[in-house]
């Protein structure tokens, strides 16, 4: 596909601007996930003794279609435009987090989940592109406050946090928590934030373990050397089977046993049936994303673009890493999915808002003059 650079319709100027390896690199994903839920499908749908079907599937490319349309639309934003969106998601995020709490579907003993008829749909999954955008537009403010920045970027994080430990979900609480600290390290913190990060990270580490009996027992079965765990061990086996090519697509036979082997133990399925080469494939295209979209950040003119475009890619990178390194034991299992890879609908729509934000803030538009604009202008679609 070739557009002159003198066609001056919205597509043309779009393609001539957006990041387009990091695209590609995305869609890349997307189409692996596809591949990789047809793989899945038989085993979550079915069991070693019963006979599965290919309805996660059919679902998962319904979800990647409209996935694609987010990632599209959102990218199509001006930086402003991001930050307005962004708001809102954060508010409405916020808001559902809560609700799940009263309304939520129960599950293994966490209120996550909001039913909506064929789908279910995690709010949390959305706090943060919403809160990196946001936050990063807080700290990239040049208007004097009468609270310091950070501590208005830790009051906007502090209910999300709440909400996140009550239902209880202590990887998203992670996550949340290491893009604040993401931020506030690209913004140059003091050395008292230093502090406050390394102390509050400390701590919410520590309650969750003695709070949280799931968090304390995959703890400890992962820093003993005499357990391995169920699902750990499974997913090693399912590495072991499938070697340097794999089995073959459709032979996996582990990943009949496998629980989440359709979203959270993925990649162990991209393991067993196409082996460490996809696996690698995988990886890298993680790495490509991440490190471009770095790069395209620092070059931004705005430094709210450049604060909101590093941290949506270190979340998004955190998050790939975080999922591969449990399905490898490296790090203690935490029931998170794989970005573009995993099924489900809450987890495919917010990382391509996340990506959608990410390539919008970071576009390499023309360096025309424009007055400089503040957070309140940015908010109300306002010149100053």
């Amino acid at each position: 596909m070739s557009f002159s650079r003198a066609n001056r319709s919205d597509f043309a100027d779009w393609w001539w601007t957006v990041d387009r390896i990091a695209l590609a690199a995305m869609l890349g994903l997307i189409g692996i996930g596809l591949m990789l839920a047809f793989a899945a499908s038989p085993a979550a749908s079915g069991g070693p003794l019963t006979a599965g079907d290919f309805h996660y599937a059919v679902k998962q490319i319904a979800f990647a279609a409209l996935a694609a349309f987010i990632l599209g639309s959102t990218s199509l934003l001006s930086p402003a435009q991001v930050l307005r969106v962004a708001t809102a998601v954060f508010a409405a995020a916020l808001v559902g987090s809560f609700v799940v709490l009263i309304a939520g579907n129960e599950v293994l003993g966490a209120r996550r989940w909001l039913v909506l008829g064929w789908m279910t749909l995690q709010p949390s999954e959305f706090l943060k592109p919403g809160f990196a955008v946001l936050a990063a537009a807080i700290l990239a403010e040049r208007t004097p406050t009468r609270i310091s920045k950070p501590a208005l970027t830790l009051i906007l994080l502090f209910p999300a946090i709440v909400a996140l430990l009550l239902q209880p979900d202590v990887g998203q609480t992670f996550l949340l928590f290491a893009l604040w600290g993401t931020l506030m390290f690209f913004a140059g913190m003091s050395l008292k934030w230093v502090w406050a990060i390394g102390g509050g990270t400390t701590g919410l580490g520590v309650a969750a373990y003695f709070l949280f009996s799931h968090v304390r027992h995959r703890v400890d079965q992962f820093f003993d050397p005499g357990q391995t765990g169920y699902q750990m061990g499974l997913s090693l086996k399912a590495f072991r089977h499938g070697g340097l090519f794999g089995v073959g697509p459709g032979a996996g036979t582990v990943k009949y046993r496998l629980p989440d082997a359709h979203s959270d133990f993925i990649y162990a399925v991209a393991g067993e049936e196409f082996g460490l080469a996809l696996c690698a494939v995988i990886a890298l295209l993680f790495c490509v994303l991440a490190v471009r979209l770095l790069l395209r950040s620092a070059a931004a003119r705005e430094p709210y673009a450049q604060l909101a475009g590093a941290a949506l890619a270190i979340v998004f990178a955190l998050q790939a890493f975080i999922n591969m390194g449990v399905a490898v034991s490296l790090l203690p299992a935490k029931g998170m999915t794989l970005p573009f890879i995993s099924y489900g609908g809450s987890s495919l729509f917010a990382v391509a808002l996340t990506m959608g934000f990410a390539l919008a803030l970071t576009r390499q538009r023309p360096q025309l003059a424009t007055r400089e604009q503040t957070l309140s202008t940015m908010l109300l679609g306002a010149r100053a």
